[in-house]
């Protein structure tokens, strides 16, 4: 089988942006890693660049830790975050909450605290219904405020609403994590540097996300305030997430993130999901749910054209249903990818 393609490499799915494949560039800086030898665990000169890359994009203080996994690097920095005894708020639609198979409570054993968040988005009024009851034995303790940016219905936060939240949480001890697993698309939505988004807006610890932004494997938890890292090299290595072979994921993230690389990708999945948007949008029969800013279009539609184009394409039901969709674009996603898409959506709706 070696060399083999065993796919159609010209199918296009919907249903994520992890189905796509590698970036080109991403694969020729891993091909410039796969040479000689290098310390293993981190101690390898890839990592250490990479040190120097997040200082510039998060700061002075920010210190990178590459994991293998979304779900690795959000567990590993509520384990730095938190207490044993401690609680995290987050909405009810997060990830954290509801992608993770119970990780943030098996592993690291805390306590998640949900709340209701329209359009994906926690209020300050929303966190409050649970940041209370601080001095209650009986009580986890709310200790980690954690967002999504963007959230898990295409929506993103402005650096204004990030910083109300962090302050509100600060005023009561409380630290703010960030799941950015699609970062880069909110930041290249509104048209502003990770910084902007993280560290200037409050934000004391980083789940930086590369997988769904054209790399192979690899995430990184990023410490932006220290109080928020205490013992994570150790913990990295009691919840799985320490590489031997580091170098390899350090190397991709120096491919995404060390130019502009981050910020094409996204850019381009960004304009893939407007442009569908702008097809289908007032189609009879479907509704767009949520605003469109990122890679994310959902909608509602008659269950019957659901069924038809579940025939053509991959893409998730959502929230249980047969009438709603998620469709998400990628780094890769074509024009002519998007036409065939939304002619096939018009002409389900008309059967």
């Amino acid at each position: 089988m070696r060399g083999v393609t065993m796919h159609d490499a010209d199918l296009r799915g919907f249903a994520s942006d992890n189905y796509s494949g590698v970036h080109p560039e991403i694969l020729a800086a891993l091909a410039a890693a796969n040479g000689g030898h290098q310390v293993s665990y981190g101690g390898d000169v890839y990592t250490e660049r990479l040190q120097e890359v997040c200082r510039r994009h998060f700061g002075p203080e920010a210190r990178a830790y590459p994991v293998l996994t979304g779900t690795g690097a959000n567990v590993l920095a509520l384990q730095a975050a938190c207490d044993r005894w401690a609680a995290v708020i987050c909405a009810e639609s997060a990830h954290l909450h509801v992608d993770e198979g119970g990780a943030p409570e098996k592993v690291a054993g805390l306590k998640l605290l949900t709340v209701p968040a329209l359009d994906g988005k926690l209020t300050i009024d929303a966190i409050r219904r649970e940041a209370r009851d601080f001095d209650d034995e009986h009580r986890a303790q709310p200790q980690v405020i954690s967002l999504a940016q963007g959230t898990e219905l295409g929506t993103v936060y402005t650096p204004d609403e990030i910083r109300a939240i962090a302050e509100f949480g600060h005023a009561r001890n409380m630290l703010v994590h960030l799941d950015g697993a699609r970062l880069a698309n909110a930041a290249a939505h509104l048209g502003l540097p990770l910084r902007a988004l993280t560290t200037d807006a409050g934000v004391d610890v980083l789940s930086l996300g590369g997988t769904k932004n054209g790399m192979l494997l690899g995430e990184a938890v990023v410490i932006l305030n220290p109080a928020a890292g205490r013992g994570v090299h150790r913990l990295r290595k009691s919840s799985m997430q320490l590489a031997s072979k580091m170098r390899f994921i350090s190397a991709q993230l120096l491919a995404l993130f060390e130019g502009d690389l981050w910020l094409r990708n996204a850019t381009h999945a960004n304009t893939m999901a407007t442009l569908l948007h702008e097809r289908i949008r007032g189609l009879p029969g479907l509704d767009v749910l949520y605003p469109v800013q990122m890679n994310a279009v959902f909608v509602s539609l008659p269950e019957p054209a659901s069924a038809v184009l579940h025939q053509q394409f991959h893409f998730y039901d959502w929230a249980g249903s047969g009438t709603q969709a998620r469709w998400m674009t990628s780094f890769d996603t074509t024009p002519g990818d998007i036409r065939n898409l939304s002619a096939a959506v018009a002409k389900a709706l008309k059967q």
